[in-house]
Formats: C-alpha cells, sequence, structure tokens
C-alpha cells in the first residue's frame, strides 16, 4: 500500500480489511484482538499513527516510530499468540508525521490467539467479534483440512460396507465412464486404491460413502443430509412450517441420487437421457443444481454439529454446507483452485464424472443456471465454519411469457422488450437504470421500447415515477 493509497483508504467508511490506532507512545492493547481477527478471517491493514473521531480521522503520528515497531514485531513473532505471525512492515511520513502500517496475513495455523483460545477474534464488517466455541472448532478441524477423513478408523474392516452401496456405484462407473481403469480391477483392489481401506481398514470417507448406516451412526451420530421443502420465501410466510423432508438414507451415495432425484423435478425443463446415460437437450440447469448437490457432499466437514442441508423455497434452492471454503472465496471463484476438505470422496465423485477434476465446480454453477434464469445470478456466502449456493426461480417461470403476450395480440416482440416484461414481472418496481444495466443497452432504448410496450395495450405504469409500479397486462 502507498501512501496515497493508504490517504485514500482514510477516506473509505467500509474498513473490513483496515484498521487504525492511535499508537501515539505504545502499542495499544487492543491491537491484540484485530491480530487476531485478521489472522482468522481474510488479512488487513493495521495503522499507527492514526485518530478516530467519529466518523473523522485525524493523522496524529507515533512517537519514536521505531521503538513501537520493533516492540509490535517482536510480540508477534514471540510467545504472546500461539503461532508466529510475519506481517508487512510499512513506514509513512505524511504531513511531518510518522504513520506506521503492517499487513496482517491470512494464517495457515488458524485459530490464531493470544494467551489461550478464548482469546480468538474475527473480523466481521468493521470490527472485531470474539470467536463463538463452534468456530473455534471449526478452525481447529481445519488444521486437518484434506486429511481428517483420509484418516483409518479402528475395528472396521470391508464388511462394514454396503454391498448394494458399492455395487451399484461400480456399475454406475461402468456406464458412465466406461474408459475407466478402475473398471479393470477387482473390488478388493478397487477399494484400496481409491482409499475406502488402508490396511485393512475403513477411512472415514470410505465409511461415509459406501458404509452401512449402523456404523456410520456409530461414528458420526445423527448423521443425515437434510432436505427441507417450504411453501413459501421463508420460514415466517411458510404454513405449514415445510411440506417435505427427505428420509434418512444408508449413505453419501444413495443419498446423492435420492437428492438429486427430488431436486431435479422442481425446475420445469424437460429431461431425457441418452442410451449411454448422459443428459439430453437443455441440460445446462440440471448440471448447475447437480454441481452444486455434488460440491456440498464433497467439501462438508461432517465433523461439525452443523449438518449439510438443502431447502427448497417457491423462489430459490439454498445449500448450506458445514466448513469453511480452504481460500477466500473471490480467489476461489476467480481460479481453478482443487484444494478438497474431503479428497477420497472427491475422487470417488470424479472416478464417475459426477464432479470436475478442478476447481470447486462455481463456474459451471453459475453458467449453468444463467440458461434457466438469466435475470438474478448465483449467490455465493461463506464464514468461518460454512459456506451456502443460492440459486434462485425467480423470473425463471416467466422467460417466455413476453413471447405470449405478443403471439397473443398477433405481435411480434422484440428480444429487449421481451426481457424488459420478464424482469418487470419478477420486480415490478424495477428502475429504468436497473433495466438498461441488466439487459446492457441505454436508458433512452429502455424508454423507446416501454413506450411502444404501452401503446401495444401490453404496459402500463400504475401511480407514480418514484412510488409506482408496473403492471404487465396479461
Amino acid at each position: 500500500m502507498t501512501k496515497e493509497e493508504l490517504i485514500i483508504r482514510l477516506s473509505d467508511i467500509e474498513w473490513e480489511d483496515f484498521e487504525v490506532k492511535k499508537a501515539k507512545s505504545e502499542v495499544p492493547k487492543s491491537v491484540w484482538e484485530t491480530v487476531s481477527a485478521f489472522s482468522n478471517t481474510a488479512g488487513g491493514w493495521i495503522i499507527f499513527g492514526i485518530n478516530q473521531n467519529g466518523k473523522n480521522f485525524e493523522i496524529s503520528g507515533v512517537e519514536n516510530a521505531e521503538k513501537i515497531e520493533q516492540d509490535f514485531l517482536n510480540t508477534l513473532s514471540g510467545n504472546k499468540f500461539n503461532s508466529t505471525i510475519r506481517p508487512l512492515s510499512k513506514f509513512y511520513n505524511i504531513k511531518g508525521k510518522h504513520v506506521l502500517a503492517f499487513y496482517i496475513p491470512l494464517s495457515k495455523h488458524k485459530p490464531v490467539y493470544f494467551n489461550n483460545p478464548a482469546n480468538t477474534f474475527i473480523r466481521q464488517g468493521s470490527s472485531d467479534r470474539r470467536a463463538y466455541n463452534s468456530e473455534i472448532d471449526a478452525m481447529f478441524r481445519d488444521q486437518l483440512y484434506g486429511t481428517k477423513t483420509s484418516e483409518t478408523i479402528e475395528n472396521t474392516s470391508v464388511n462394514d460396507l454396503h454391498k448394494g452401496s458399492l455395487a451399484r456405484y461400480r456399475d454406475y462407473m461402468a456406464r458412465f465412464n466406461p474408459n475407466s481403469t478402475y473398471n479393470e480391477i477387482t473390488n478388493e483392489e478397487f477399494l484400496k486404491k481409491t482409499g475406502v481401506i488402508s490396511n485393512g481398514k475403513l477411512s472415514f470417507a470410505g465409511l461415509l460413502m459406501f458404509g452401512k448406516r449402523d456404523t456410520i451412526d456409530r461414528l458420526f451420530p445423527d448423521f443425515r443430509i437434510d432436505l427441507l421443502e417450504i411453501p413459501g420465501k421463508s420460514y415466517a410466510e411458510a404454513e405449514p412450517r415445510y411440506t417435505y423432508r427427505l428420509e434418512e438414507q444408508e449413505n453419501l451415495w444413495e443419498y446423492y441420487f435420492t437428492l438429486f432425484d427430488r431436486i431435479k423435478n422442481k425446475i420445469d425443463i424437460p429431461f431425457q437421457m441418452s442410451d449411454e446415460g448422459f443428459a439430453m437437450g437443455n441440460s445446462e440447469p440440471l448440471t448447475a443444481l447437480r454441481e452444486a448437490l455434488v460440491n456440498l457432499l464433497m467439501h462438508a466437514d461432517y465433523f461439525s454439529p452443523a449438518k449439510p442441508r438443502i431447502r427448497i423455497f417457491t423462489d430459490r434452492i439454498e445449500y448450506f454446507n458445514p466448513g469453511g471454503l480452504p481460500k477466500p472465496l473471490e480467489e476461489l471463484l476467480e481460479t481453478d483452485i482443487s484444494l478438497p476438505r474431503n479428497p477420497i470422496l472427491a475422487k470417488l465423485f470424479r472416478a464417475v464424472k459426477l464432479a470436475e477434476n478442478a476447481g470447486f465446480g462455481f463456474d459451471k454453477m453459475i453458467n449453468g443456471w444463467k440458461v434457466y434464469n438469466p435475470y438474478k445470478e448465483v449467490e455465493f456466502s461463506s464464514a468461518i465454519d460454512y459456506h451456502t449456493v443460492t440459486l434462485y426461480f425467480e423470473g425463471s417461470a416467466n422467460n417466455k411469457l413476453g413471447e405470449k403476450l405478443g403471439e397473443r395480440l398477433g405481435e411480434k416482440l422484440g428480444e429487449n422488450q421481451i426481457k424488459i416484461l420478464n424482469l418487470m414481472l419478477s420486480e415490478n418496481s424495477i428502475t429504468i437504470s436497473k433495466l438498461s444495466e441488466t439487459i446492457g443497452i441505454s436508458t433512452t432504448a429502455i424508454e423507446n421500447n416501454i413506450a411502444k410496450l404501452k401503446e401495444m395495450g401490453m404496459l402500463r405504469r400504475v401511480g407514480s415515477d418514484k412510488k409506482g409500479y408496473w403492471e404487465v397486462i396479461k
């Protein structure tokens, strides 16, 4: 960060990755909370020599900058924290006053705390919050990211696998990935090569994927992948609370098929399979639904007290996945980083072509769902101990309505006119500027199309320009 960039940052109001401290003559004690928070969340800058008064910021400077810098760095490399922290240090002279800046990186060894685990903090908005016990536990589990479910389980054997599930998996592989070398080996060799079994014992991942329910329950109490169908856009407006809840299944392989069969019927796209077993026709939305489901099954933290959950509301599907992401969400969305929490599960799903060999499948979710609903993007969110994927139905059922209106009136509508009607059906208070931004044409072009639609009797404005709404006349 340059001096100019620092000065610009001082005019911002949202500081998720930026914290100022007066630190006139000594290192402030409150800084340790921020160091912990930045280390555990997404990194950030700590600035010494800035005084905050409400929304205003004054460059007050620090005295004896060299000593304060050394005191701060020595503490970070000493015994106060459970993990050594190596920040980037910067020195600025602004209007004759000394300012120190330290970039605290995201730690690979979370949780980072001072004195004891109770002093674990995370960044929330522009403030530091003490982490909940569940979040601290999740960070400790994440120290074993990619290894925990690969561990073997004492007193287990091939007898704890469900023979029917394993047979169905291998049959599925033979049909959908016929060129796989796994098809040429015995069950015993397959289980060893994939890591389901090692030294005669099951791995946690192998048990979860193919295990008998009784053995899974013994090691994972209350094991389930929850699916709820809710008759409303929220629990508050739903009566009853839900209309369907998925029954328990034997293991993850059985859960996958039961879940996908239920989910894919929620969208109005004809679904056909070729003789080879692949989707035919408009399959991109189904691919998006499948990627979101497999992403959940592959990357869930099965040792968390929270359970993987799919909620189907009237306007959206939400996939809730216990377990944080290995890197910030923005970085994962921009690259094809493949860091599965459960590598054996990832290998097993990839071997039957139900998952990509790289990344988290975010691109397939985004691009596939855009075919079904081009008006509302897939939403991703993440926290220390969970991440979610949300796909919206809203707007999708109306995609052809503009065409049908035009046919009814004997008129042929333009593509932009159809888009305008569909967007207004999804959001009747939508503004001209929002229509312009979404469709990608000028506001003048939007206004001209609206005038034409009014002339055709397909559209009218109810109320004032500011407080009114659009009514599409069907």
